[in-house]
Formats: structure tokens, C-alpha cells, sequence
């Protein structure tokens, strides 16, 4: 019951800071270029924060697995 508590609360956490915030809109000539730029670097980190949080899931669920084996 503690691991699926915990598996709960940790999705709940991750999406909550899967939330997308919109690229920084920069002035001046190169500001289309640093807002993909910025928007680019967002995706990257909600890529890796997404796949971290599917490691975790596979994780938590071959705990469970193992334990109801030992039941």
C-alpha cells in the first residue's frame, strides 16, 4: 500500500511539473530564433522528466510484482 502511495504521489508531482510554460518571447532582431531556442530547451527537459517518470512506473511496478510473488 506504501509503494502504490507513493507511486501516486509521484506521478501527481511529475505532472504537475510537466505542466509546458511558453518560451520567454525575447526582443529584438534575434528574438524569433531565441524563442524556438528557448522552446527547443522546454521540450528537451519535459522529454527527459517524462521518460524519468516512466523508469520510475516500471520500477514501482516490478516492486510489486516481486512482492506479490512472496506473498
Amino acid at each position: 500500500m506504501k509503494r502504490l502511495s507513493a507511486l501516486v504521489l509521484l506521478v501527481a508531482l511529475t505532472f504537475a511539473g510537466l505542466i509546458q510554460a511558453k518560451a520567454q518571447i525575447f526582443m529584438g532582431p534575434d528574438s524569433a530564433r531565441q524563442a524556438d531556442k528557448a522552446g527547443k530547451k522546454q521540450q528537451k527537459a519535459l522529454n527527459k522528466a517524462a521518460k524519468k517518470q516512466q523508469k520510475a512506473i516500471k520500477k514501482a511496478q516490478k516492486a510489486q510484482r516481486k512482492a506479490a510473488k512472496r506473498k
